[in-house]
């Protein structure tokens, strides 16, 4: 993988004094919590947690739902009967992972964050409030504070024409590559999706944006912009 030049810095989309885990992405960009360098920093905050290669619960799993592996379940989190989660992954205090969800790969789901029904997360990070809660799919994915995911809402991670996904810088304005041939979208505070909106592979969206029910948006979107 390469490593993408920018210096759009993940505090441009997220409030990080106000998330749990923000400390741990002090001065690094997006591209630090995507692809393998995910699992490098999922990896520190679960040692800080003392979690191996099997779960660690806190929360509770009610009958019904599966965890397997290196996954931290905090106090106050409920994973519901038939979700299955897959570690390595990390489940913050007051987090809801729902009937049928399903959780796979690298994924760091932020206190009282919700992963709902028939939900698919896979190598993506939710901070604090953030919510996929009806039907969707976020892969390779970065959802901001309090984001929500209308109904139906994908998150495309994969190009039909593969290779490398470049994106368009917020900051500077100049199309740049993301080292990454898997990279879904990038969601600041408080925006959201209108039910059954899809994003294209390397969409941004500003915090405070939204994109419209049914919509397909592709690139990025700052704040005042609708498509």
């Amino acid at each position: 993988m390469d490593t993408p030049t920018t210096h759009f810095t993940i505090d441009k989309l997220v409030r990080l004094d106000q998330c749990q885990q923000g400390n741990y992405c002090r001065g690094l960009t997006p591209f630090d919590l995507l692809g393998e360098r995910l699992g490098a920093w999922l990896g520190v905050i679960l040692r800080s947690f003392h979690v191996g290669d099997k779960p660690v619960v806190h929360g509770k799993v009610l009958p019904g739902a599966l965890v397997e592996g290196a996954v931290y379940v905090s106090e106050g989190a409920v994973i519901e009967p038939t979700a299955y989660v897959q570690g390595p992954c990390f489940i913050g205090p007051d987090a809801e992972v729902r009937h049928g969800a399903y959780i796979r790969g690298q994924v760091y789901v932020g206190p009282r964050a919700v992963v709902g029904h028939c939900s698919e997360i896979k190598n993506s990070v939710l901070f604090d409030g953030a919510k996929a809660a009806h039907f969707a799919y976020v892969g390779d994915s970065i959802l901001g504070r309090d984001v929500n995911l209308g109904a139906g809402t994908k998150l495309a991670n994969l190009p039909l024409k593969r290779g490398i996904i470049r994106f368009k810088n917020p900051i500077s304005g100049s199309l740049e590559s993301s080292g990454l041939k898997k990279f879904g979208a990038l969601l600041g505070d408080d925006s959201q999706t209108g039910c059954n909106a899809v994003l294209s592979p390397g969409t941004i969206l500003m915090p405070g944006t939204a994109v419209m029910p049914c919509a397909h948006f592709r690139g990025t979107l700052l704040k005042g912009n609708y498509p």
